[in-house]
């Protein structure tokens, strides 16, 4: 069994965010960026798939990046954690790249990989887009499993605790297959420094959207980008009465 991971390089979550000068996106010069949590937790889950399941089972574990350069950054990371091999699908710096273009150069290497198990984060902290995961089980005609907070792989089946409004949804659905992995599936271990010195030796195969003939014109248009309005202080009250009587009167919500 094959297992493809994807792997986005976003903004640091430690970072503030700030717009950038021409409201047109946030601000991305000199600013710490690293692997996206929700597909350092993908990543997380490829490994211990292989460390639970028989020996032999999971036979190569492949992080993917679509992005500039420096997304090499990230697969290392992947690699470091335990993933076999990378392929980085490199486009020009400062690129757009929405969720349906991503999901179309994933189809394309899934077409060329043939994994058994494609597991990815259900959204990227800088956009929360979420959307990629499914568009590309669309494209594929996979089964899909999204927001996995448990995950059963056997008999070429996969089992999955999926998180919902009203609490958990067991979802089984035939390999090869798609899931977006929610917070609560694993916590990441952290790469040794051992492993992060393997890591530079192992393969990184680098493509072009040309190779994998796909077209990256993005067809949405950021019209402007604010950042959100501040929040008014709380009050205090002093009884159940007044609370309902300000709910009613003041912000008029009863």
């Amino acid at each position: 069994m094959k297992i493809l991971v994807g792997v986005k390089r976003v903004v640091d979550y430690a970072v503030k965010i700030r717009v950038n000068s021409a409201k047109t996106a946030v601000e991305t010069a000199n600013v710490k960026h690293s692997i996206n949590p929700f597909d350092e937790i993908a990543v997380e889950e490829a490994v211990r798939l292989r460390e639970k399941l028989p020996k032999g089972s999971v036979s190569e574990i492949v992080a993917l990046s679509c992005g500039p350069a420096k997304c090499s950054e990230v697969l290392r990371t992947a690699l470091a954690m335990g993933a076999d091999r990378a392929i980085h699908v490199e486009v020009p710096q400062n690129t757009t790249l929405e969720p349906l273009i991503v999901a179309k150069l994933f189809s394309a290497v899934a077409k060329k990989e043939n994994p058994s198990l494609i597991i990815m984060g259900k959204q990227a902290i800088d956009d929360d887009a979420c959307q990629t995961g499914q568009m590309l089980a669309g494209l594929l005609d996979y089964p899909q499993a999204n927001f996995v907070a448990k995950l059963d792989v056997a008999d070429n089946k996969v089992t999955a605790s999926c998180e919902i409004d009203g609490g958990l949804e067991t979802v089984e659905c035939e390999m090869p297959a798609i899931i977006t992995t929610d917070l609560r599936l694993n916590e990441p271990r952290y790469a040794t420094l051992p492993n992060i010195m393997k890591a530079k030796k192992k393969p990184l195969d680098k493509l072009t959207p040309a190779d994998l003939k796909v077209d990256i014109i993005s067809k949405l248009k950021v019209l402007k980008v604010e950042e959100p309005a501040k929040r008014k202080a709380g009050i205090m009250v002093g009884s159940v009465e007044e609370l309902i009587k300000k709910l009613r009167d003041e912000a008029k919500v009863l």
